[in-house]
């Protein structure tokens, strides 16, 4: 078993967890400006990743440059990983590969605890994507705890590129955002992905 093959009710039978869907989780986070760059950037590729229409071409032209902007404002202080094996206890699953994952370090060589968020991506399949994602930010969680890092929050997103849906680890509650944010709000999303940092945001403006 890896983390693709997790569903929802198997995160909830296996590891005990409690799911609770809950409207609005994110929406005291205040927006986040974009720079003019990922501005420019987006109105360039977007048209080009739906065109392509694959979770590679939406990863690459559409997530990854919003991830670039959220470690920018952090001034660099944080770490991105993409497509990284991230192999925490394949007896229960808890293997496989992390589209993106963010680390509260400035070591970009090799993960080093904390793990803070992480970044699932799919095409279309946003519902399909959230157990997956859950097993991710489970297997961050004991990664921390292994580490003797404190974090008592995880977050992660499933995304398109174009749609983003939000899920919060705290304790053995898994918090899955009812609502959905579209690209047209890049502003709140990098607000919201910016708020699951342990550091401040600078300007890049």
């Amino acid at each position: 078993m890896a983390y693709s093959d997790f569903k929802l009710s198997d995160l909830k039978k296996k590891f005990s967890l409690e799911l609770k869907e809950q409207s609005d989780l994110f929406s005291d986070r205040p927006e986040v400006k974009c720079s003019d760059y990922l501005d420019v950037t987006l109105k360039y590729n977007l048209p080009l990743a739906v065109d392509i229409n694959t979770e590679k071409a939406r990863s690459e032209l559409i997530i990854a440059p919003i991830l670039l902007e959220m470690r920018r404002q952090l001034n660099n202080q944080v770490s991105l990983f993409s497509g990284v094996d991230f192999n925490v206890d394949s007896a229960r699953g808890l293997n496989g590969v992390c589209d993106f994952l963010v680390s509260c370090s400035t070591e970009q060589l090799f993960i080093t605890a904390p793990i803070m968020t992480l970044v699932e991506a799919k095409n279309e399949n946003i519902k399909g994507g959230l157990g997956q994602c859950g097993a991710e930010m489970i297997a961050a969680k004991l990664f921390n705890e292994q580490e003797e890092n404190n974090i008592k929050i995880i977050y992660g997103t499933v995304t398109t590129g174009t749609l983003w849906r939000f899920l919060k680890l705290e304790g053995s509650t898994i918090y899955i955002d009812t609502a959905e944010y579209y690209i047209g709000s890049v502003d709140k999303i990098l607000g919201i992905l910016l708020s699951t940092a342990e550091v401040e945001p600078v300007s890049v403006f």
